[in-house]
């Protein structure tokens, strides 16, 4: 079964539409002029606009290095009208992103990606794999779960979140046993290789959670094959696009709205 994340992501916007938008401002801020970065961007504005939420831009150049990058972007998010900050992923290679990352205050990590963050925040990729595990009522307990990738993005978050919540975890990357991927009851992956899981190779009712976005000759692919025969054999999946993406941007403004909340006490 195909799972809809636009539907998804729109029940959870319309639960955030019961309650009145912060009055302070999400800060974006993108390095640089990467193409797939603004498009992202352009998904959380309109997000913000069906919201209210005053979501604003701020472009920094990669020229800046750390600690250019690391002033402007503390600069940016300390401003009291600023209510939650994010920067925008990834990063240019020569930038140490941890360094940049953790300028900004945990209270206003809407991302929760400094080393500071704590609370009860979980990161989107988190988030989202908890809605759809509870919507899809997959016991985790008796599951054998597999992560592709550990990137501090998805894998990593993730498979701290699974630590003891299920049967079995294993987290593989290129270089791991890839026989692993072949005894899992769930797949989550974030890798950004196409077509790197194929239905083929997983077990009959397995499911599979898919954060792997790549730019394949002008589409959007991810990480699971689409392979239409074979994904018959899934219990569940999510497509790229309209699978993940859609959660994870409504997750993030949920994390904005507990922020400001939280602000205000």
């Amino acid at each position: 079964m195909e799972i809809d994340g636009i539907k998804i992501a729109d029940g959870v916007i319309k639960r955030l539409e019961k309650e009145n938008a912060p009055r302070k401002i999400l800060a974006a801020i993108l390095v640089g002029n990467d193409p797939q970065s603004a498009s992202f961007l352009r998904q959380k504005k309109q997000t913000a606009e069906r919201l209210g939420v005053d979501f604003r831009i701020y472009k920094l150049s990669p020229e800046l290095k750390n600690d250019g990058l690391r002033r402007e972007v503390s600069k940016i998010s300390r401003q009291s009208r600023v209510g939650g900050a994010i920067v925008q992923l990834p990063l240019p290679k020569d930038v140490n992103r941890r360094y940049v990352l953790n300028s900004v205050p945990r209270e206003k990590d809407v991302d929760v990606l400094s080393e500071r963050s704590t609370g009860p925040l979980f990161q989107p990729a988190v988030e989202t794999t908890k809605e759809i595990l509870e919507l899809e009522k997959l016991d985790l307990s008796r599951s054998v779960v597999v992560v592709v990738g550990a990137g501090v993005l998805v894998g990593k978050p993730i498979a701290k979140w699974l630590k003891d919540k299920c049967k079995e975890l294993h987290v593989i990357d290129s270089k791991s046993d890839p026989s692993k991927i072949k005894e899992a009851d769930l797949v989550i992956s974030g890798v950004g290789k196409p077509g790197l899981i194929d239905p083929n190779n997983l077990k009959e009712g397995a499911a599979v959670i898919d954060f792997g976005y790549a730019n394949d000759g002008g589409v959007l692919v991810g990480d699971l094959k689409m392979n239409a025969k074979a994904l018959k054999r899934l219990k569940f999946y999510t497509p790229t696009p309209g699978g993940t993406g859609p959660i994870l941007v409504a997750k993030l403004f949920e994390n904005f709205y507990k922020l400001c909340e939280r602000q205000q006490q």
